[in-house]
């Protein structure tokens, strides 16, 4: 059975970086939990990572990128693209099913096990079954407001969750200043 579940968007916004996830997981036409936790901090408090895809594999991929984070003395963006050579190339790696969206204070970054790296240009991350519902919101809200990126998250979120099945409105957000 699929395990669909997941809304993640992360926006940095005038120095600030804000991500965000709903609660919902949902197994098959069932939701099976509605406020689990989807964001973690790293590196004391100076990366946000969320996750989507299976839980498992998620967590799995948290601890590496964590190892590579601390490897490379904070270094986001050698540690992202450690990561995603390791998740293409390592046997094991390779089998697992999620992706990654991370947060620093100045860049974004989405990495799946295809060994995807991107790097938006307008630093709005998105990934999970509701995540380009809450990008185009994310977008508007960036470009035609005064919000910060924790209000651009938190209304993305919740334009997700009205229009996704699998996206719920138990909203847990974090913030890098």
């Amino acid at each position: 059975m699929k395990v669909r579940s997941t809304t993640i968007i992360g926006v940095i916004k005038d120095g600030k970086a804000a991500m965000g996830g709903d609660g919902q997981v949902t197994l098959g036409n069932t939701i099976m939990k509605h406020n689990s936790v989807k964001i973690r901090k790293l590196l004391n408090g100076k990366v946000l990572c969320g996750f989507a895809g299976s839980t498992a594999d998620a967590f799995t991929l948290l601890q590496r990128f964590e190892e590579k984070l601390e490897a490379y003395s904070g270094n986001v963006y050698r540690a992202v693209v450690e990561l995603a050579k390791d998740w293409r190339t390592d046997k094991y790696l390779r089998r697992l099913e999620a992706m990654l969206a991370i947060l620093s204070q100045d860049k974004a970054f989405v990495v799946s096990g295809s060994g995807d790296v991107i790097e938006p240009e307008d630093n709005i991350v998105a990934i999970g079954s509701g995540g380009m519902y809450a990008l185009a919101a994310a977008k508007m809200l960036k470009k035609y407001s005064n919000l910060s990126a924790r209000e651009i998250v938190e209304e993305s979120l919740k334009t997700a969750a009205e229009i996704c099945i699998y996206t719920n409105d138990k909203i847990t957000i974090e913030e890098i200043e």
